[in-house]
């Protein structure tokens, strides 16, 4: 039996605007002749066969590039042109990977790039003057990012209250035993299912009504005090109140909420070391003065008190506010965590918005427990 050939060449027909694969036309620019395709092996060419689909586009940074070949004879020599097709539209992301318990997720960004451009950081530091430490490294908030917070924790409760009114006219069904949702009168019957002995329904789901947790899932993290203070230990872990990541990350931006006091400084602090500082002294300042809030901060409507969308157009403009609520939620949460840093568990969805990760050994993935 012979070994199949390392190379592999389709013929594709230029003349035509379009061609067909795996019964999807692929429209090409007119003017261009006929062409040959070369591949390195018989995976690369699978990899074009499906790249045919409009979300295989956009999980491979929506790019599929062509170099054609003039395979006829000319006097005249034709430089090889590439052909890039486009699909950047959102709707046709993939859906993120699913990782077990035993995988670790990987960085946003690659841990060798990080510690790349941390020695170009060192590199270009080395024998110059060292800059003051810009908030809110050195204690402070940072007051431009202030009215956006508000505007982020505001959002969240619109979108809170708004999903509570949807979820009276829209039927939502959760699993009972993962965090399946399916908007829809009933539920759908794919065996999915990854839940609590998921094996002896054969992967059945087992539906029932959802509510606003289920739609909207709530990441919490604990509550910090002081955002340049101590870790919390393993022994705090029940005495340090727990809140919705989004609500602290809005709290240490700079919005006063009075069930959750946090510490403000007027001064920078002073570093002695590495990892140590000490407060600077504000004794000859004047007694703070209790200001009130930027903005007014919303407040989630009771379940008792929701009120369903009368008509048509009513629940229409309901949902287009709820979505505008959602992208503004996560512009706004995305631009503050450029200056706060979040952190995340690499096994399980433990959530610690602050400089460094907590000690509490709550971790319950497979054989890691820290």
């Amino acid at each position: 039996m012979s070994a199949a050939p390392s190379s592999m060449r389709c013929w594709v027909d230029f003349n035509s605007k379009n061609y067909l694969s795996h019964g999807k036309l692929v429209c090409l620019p007119p003017r261009m002749g006929s062409s040959m395709l070369s591949y390195h092996s018989r995976a690369d060419f699978l990899k074009l066969n499906s790249l045919t689909s409009l979300s295989s586009f956009q999980h491979r940074n929506g790019k599929l590039k062509l170099q054609s070949k003039p395979m006829a004879p000319s006097r005249k020599l034709h430089q090889p042109c590439a052909l890039v097709i486009r699909c950047d539209h959102p709707q046709n992301a993939d859906l993120p990977r699913y990782y077990s318990k035993k995988e670790k997720k990987p960085f946003p960004v690659p841990i060798v790039e990080l510690r790349r451009a941390a020695r170009e950081r060192f590199k270009k530091s080395r024998g110059q003057p060292k800059k003051p430490v810009p908030p809110p490294k050195n204690g402070l908030i940072v007051k431009s990012l202030v009215p956006l917070a508000y505007d982020v924790f505001n959002e969240r409760i619109t979108l809170i209250n708004n999903l509570k009114k949807l979820l009276k006219v829209v039927k939502v069904h959760a699993c009972r035993y993962c965090n399946e949702i399916h908007v829809g009168p009933i539920g759908h019957p794919f065996k999915s299912c990854r839940g609590h002995r998921a094996s002896i329904r054969k992967g059945l789901h087992e539906w029932t009504y959802a509510t606003v947790e289920d739609v909207l899932v709530p990441v919490d993290s604990y509550h910090l005090y002081d955002r340049l203070g101590k870790r919390i230990r393993h022994d705090e872990r029940f005495s340090i109140p727990r809140l919705p990541a989004v609500v602290e990350l809005c709290i240490q931006a700079g919005v006063e909420v009075p069930e959750f006091p946090t510490k403000r400084r007027r001064k920078p602090i002073i570093r002695i070391g590495k990892s140590e500082f000490v407060d600077a002294d504000e004794s000859e300042l004047p007694d703070p003065v209790p200001e009130p809030p930027l903005k007014p901060i919303l407040t989630e409507i009771p379940d008792t008190e929701i009120v369903a969308p009368r008509d048509q157009e009513e629940k229409i403009q309901l949902a287009e506010e709820t979505l505008e609520a959602w992208e503004q939620m996560r512009r706004g949460a995305k631009k503050l965590m450029r200056m706060y840093p979040v952190r995340v568990c690499g096994y399980c969805p433990e959530v610690h918005v602050g400089p460094s990760g907590h000690k509490a050994q709550n971790c319950g993935a497979h054989k890691h427990q820290q």
